[in-house]
């Protein structure tokens, strides 16, 4: 599981590394760690990590060692990471064609998000450029987002272009 989590700990000398200690104790690995002195409440300062813990179990074990040292969780939440590959479509289409596009995509794989970008009309030949960035959460996901691109242009007989 990887996570984040805000902290508030207690300004003294040693708190830092009496909160981050914990996740190591849980077999866990700290991924990264900012803690701003600036930001004091109740002479606590906020400590923000991401960090990786094997199961939900090893988590509660981590929050009651964090409890028994006085280490106030104000949020905590799960991270994802994404992965972000570029596809180009050159063809004669139209914006409302790349937002359909876009929405049955949507319904294939889950879109974390999507920009598009369109280049002019060429004059020799009436075609666009469509260049879209797209996030998803795992390749398997990615693998039938290809697919789909690939085979609309196929069927639209547009060039496709993906992975820039």
């Amino acid at each position: 599981m990887l996570l984040s989590a805000e902290l508030y700990v207690k300004d003294l000398p040693g708190q830092l590394v009496g909160s981050l200690e914990p996740i190591s104790m849980v077999d866990g690995n700290i991924i990264g760690v900012v803690h701003d002195r600036e930001k004091l409440v109740n002479q606590r300062i906020l400590v923000s990590v991401t960090f990786e813990v094997a199961d939900s179990k090893k988590l509660e074990e981590l929050k009651r060692i964090w409890k028994s040292r006085d280490v106030i969780i104000s949020e905590m939440g799960s991270v994802y990471q994404t992965i972000t590959r570029e596809f180009m479509m050159v063809g004669k289409f139209n914006a409302a064609y790349i937002e359909n596009l876009l929405d049955e995509a949507g319904s294939i794989v889950r879109l974390e998000s999507a920009d598009v970008s369109y280049a002019s009309k060429n004059q020799s030949n009436d075609k666009r450029t469509a260049m879209i960035t797209a996030e998803v959460r795992t390749k398997e996901e990615l693998e039938k987002l290809d697919e789909f691109f690939s085979e609309a242009c196929r069927k639209d007989d547009m060039l496709y272009i993906r992975g820039l």
